[in-house]
């Protein structure tokens, strides 16, 4: 029993001087340099052993003088030497303790490309090189609209452009908006600018009597029935140099307005929805009925000297008199009497898409707005269709449709 085990010893001890010298004979450290074929060292490349199968076994990358180490476990390996600029190279490794490898440039030199960009201005007529325009211009994308809640274009356009002035009349739904540009000064008084909507003129027809301040869609350029989600872009021209296009209507400033139109896509349909709830704000202290009948003979009495006469009998009240008493001495609260909650509901629904030759954008829209003032509101309905024909660079056809229906309840003056 001892000698067996004795044998088994050893037969163990042999195998595994053996398997150590075997594994001595297949291990080496392999070193070398990486360079150009210009000699210069090559910063970064990946050297790695693999096997048959192409799997990684190790790897290692060359310093900044392009030198590397490796260990490695199969002298029947390869060695990959690969980098993003330069082609990759499997070399051998066998006997070899020292491998040093040239690498050839894998990039292709290309002719030279010189891509020049202009921006454009649109003047309302023609597209021109920015650089090249001469006139006062400022511009404002429909993106910069989309988060506003606005029942028209001049409502959107408050406190955007700088040199413009828009004010509103009042706070009721379809009042009038009062455009200034450059200021409020001219010589003849006429400080209305000209209104153009994809290429096409509005004419005012501002008569003599004409308030621009309390105007509506029917007195200045129907401003209401463009609904602001169908805007592409409002450009402003400011100074008198726009009437070399527009004549001497443009002397006080032009308000150019594309619209949006189709493009090379499938068709793509959108919805848009806004809304809004909008209070007044608490008025000011005012006295009771009580307190103003109260106040009113004090009054009369400080100045003439002598008490209300009788036959006023606003402020006389008189139990036994049930009519002067009941219309006379009530504490009503006219501002809340005459006041709500007013909402703004907006939805529109558009269609845009084309090819290379027909383009087409569709839209139709809704606006409704209750104002705060009791018997104020508007309602609108718009609907726009913008088809374009290309030709040739030279001959293009372009079609424009709209169709908006609004009616408006406002507090006239009598």
């Amino acid at each position: 029993m001892k000698r067996f085990l004795l044998q088994f010893l050893l037969s163990l001890c042999l195998a595994a001087i053996c398997c150590i010298t075997s594994r001595a004979q297949g291990q080496a450290t392999v070193q070398g340099k990486i360079t150009d074929k210009d000699r210069k060292p090559i910063h970064g490349v990946t050297v790695a052993e693999v096997d048959e199968e192409g799997r990684t076994i190790k790897a290692d990358r060359t310093d900044v003088d392009g030198n590397f180490s490796l260990k490695i476990v199969n002298k029947k390996h390869k060695l990959n030497i690969s980098h993003i600029s330069f082609k990759t190279v499997e070399v051998a490794i066998g006997d070899k303790t020292v491998i040093n490898q040239s690498l050839e440039s894998a990039t292709k030199d290309l002719g030279d490309v010189v891509v020049i960009s202009q921006r454009r201005a649109d003047n309302g007529m023609v597209p021109i090189n920015e650089r090249n325009l001469t006139t006062a211009q400022v511009r404002i994308n429909a993106k910069d609209l989309e988060e506003m809640q606005s029942a028209s274009i001049d409502q959107a356009l408050q406190g955007r452009l700088t040199g413009v002035d828009i004010t509103a009349s009042s706070g009721d739904p379809g009042a009038g908006m009062q455009i200034r540009i450059r200021g409020t000064s001219s010589i003849n008084g006429a400080t209305n600018p000209l209104i153009v909507v994809d290429g096409l003129p509005y004419e005012t027809s501002i008569p003599s009597d004409f308030n621009f301040g309390t105007s509506d869609e029917v007195g200045y350029a129907q401003l209401l029935n463009i609904a602001p989600s169908d805007i592409r872009d409002i450009s402003i021209l400011k100074d008198a140099a726009a009437t070399a296009v527009w004549g001497s209507r443009a002397a006080n400033g032009v308000v150019v307005i594309n619209t949006k139109r189709g493009g090379v896509s499938r068709p793509v349909l959108a919805y848009t929805f806004k809304g809004s709830i909008t209070k007044q704000p608490e008025a000011i202290p005012m006295l009771k009925g009580d307190q103003y009948s109260t106040l009113i003979p004090e009054e009369y009495m400080n100045s003439v000297g002598t008490p209300l006469p009788q036959s006023v009998k606003e402020f006389q009240y008189d139990p036994n008199d049930p009519y002067w008493y009941y219309n006379y001495s009530n504490n009503t609260k006219w501002i809340d009497a005459i006041t709500q909650t007013g909402y703004a509901q907006d939805h529109n629904i558009s269609m845009t898409g084309g090819g290379e030759k027909a383009r087409y954008f569709a839209s139709l829209g809704y606006f409704n707005q209750k104002g705060t003032t009791i018997g104020t509101g508007l309602d609108r309905i718009n609907t726009r269709i913008n088809l374009d024909y290309i030709v040739s660079e030279k001959i293009k056809f372009r079609s424009d449709f709209s169709y908006s229906y609004t009616n408006n309840d406002r507090n006239f003056a009598i």
